[in-house]
């Protein structure tokens, strides 16, 4: 298995994971049964995770780790940034259904990183988390991922119907779309952590491009509560994007959250134009966000994304609409 990213001349991408059978005798049986299913996640994984696996011993942990170092080389060492350059021509970008909002993305969300959108109610999150599904699995040359999508839904919003009515406006076949979405329903944030990890075998099989977290926050914001528990919170909740981030650079996927809002009376008092509210989760998510968009309501049935933070798109603003074939242009109502 490869380790690294590499295009051929159609310009398809190779698998950017090394399967963890190639650790050989290192107690594989029990890595896959704790959703280790690749080198590249064995050593993320750090040595105090390693060591609740039953049996594990720290001489054991050890010799695994050594075993990876052999399999990845050059992963997790300095090395030039003319490598990180040809890796990166492997990323691509999911369209969001609106050119315009395209337009302020340089093509879309891109893969290799986390994208979150935030806002009220009705500013179109789970619309746009819909349509994205349907984009996923179009061709490259449509704005599309050729792939699969896994879709955790934390509040109960997934609609199979709605995927069926977006794909119809792409021209894609709507049960063959619904059966390339692999779908769970998450009830609380210890469940979504283990969903999360389970993933790790299918994202294994190379066919996947798309992860929707709806929401990020909604499950954690409830487990926990009060002052009292924010640190637990915030860490649990660092772990989880810690383990996102990795998938995304490691599967080379676009990895989709929504997140809610809470009030910020502070905020509106202090700041001109501010509405009051802002995105839950604080510091710790805002960092491991790559890509961080706001949702307002505008004029009549129009919305308004504005990017917040991005490494590679300036603050620009986009206008746009939600139809039966989901997100688009205002001009296209």
């Amino acid at each position: 298995m490869p380790a690294s990213v590499a295009s051929d001349d159609d310009g398809e991408v190779e698998n950017t994971f090394v399967d963890v059978d190639q650790l050989q005798e290192h107690d594989i049986l029990k890595l896959k049964g704790n959703s280790l299913h690749t080198v590249g996640s064995v050593q993320a994984a750090t040595s105090k995770q390693l060591l609740k696996i039953r049996g594990f011993s720290e001489i054991k942990v050890d010799k695994i780790k050594d075993a990876v170092k052999k399999c990845l080389p050059n992963k997790g060492s300095w090395t030039c940034a003319t490598e990180i350059l040809e890796k990166r021509k492997a990323c691509f970008r999911l369209s969001t259904g609106s050119k315009s909002w395209d337009a302020i993305l340089n093509g879309g969300f891109q893969s290799m990183s986390i994208n979150e959108v935030f806002g009220e109610f009705r500013c179109g999150k789970t619309q746009l988390a819909h349509t994205l599904c349907v984009v996923a699995q179009l061709p490259k040359e449509q704005g599309g991922g050729e792939g699969k999508v896994a879709y955790l839904d934390a509040e109960g919003t997934f609609r199979p119907e709605r995927i069926q009515q977006i794909a119809e406006r792409f021209g894609l076949d709507p049960d063959k779309t619904v059966e390339n979405i692999t779908y769970v329903r998450a009830v609380n944030s210890e469940l979504q952590d283990e969903h999360v990890s389970e993933l790790n075998e299918n994202f294994a099989s190379g066919g996947y491009r798309l992860l929707v977290v709806d929401s990020i926050c909604a499950l954690f914001r409830v487990d926990f509560c009060g002052r009292g528990e924010l640190a637990d919170r915030q860490n649990k909740l660092g772990t989880h994007l810690r383990k996102l981030c990795h998938m995304a650079e490691e599967f080379n996927l676009v990895v989709f959250m929504t997140n809610q809002v809470q009030s910020d009376p502070g905020a509106s008092a202090l700041f001109a134009g501010a509405d009051g509210r802002k995105p839950i989760g604080g510091h710790v998510l805002a960092h491991a966000s790559t890509t961080r968009i706001l949702l307002r309501k505008g004029r009549g049935e129009e919305r308004v994304a504005k990017i917040q933070d991005s490494p590679d798109c300036p603050e620009k603003e986009a206008t746009y609409i939600i139809t039966n074939g989901g997100i688009n242009d205002p001009d296209k109502a």
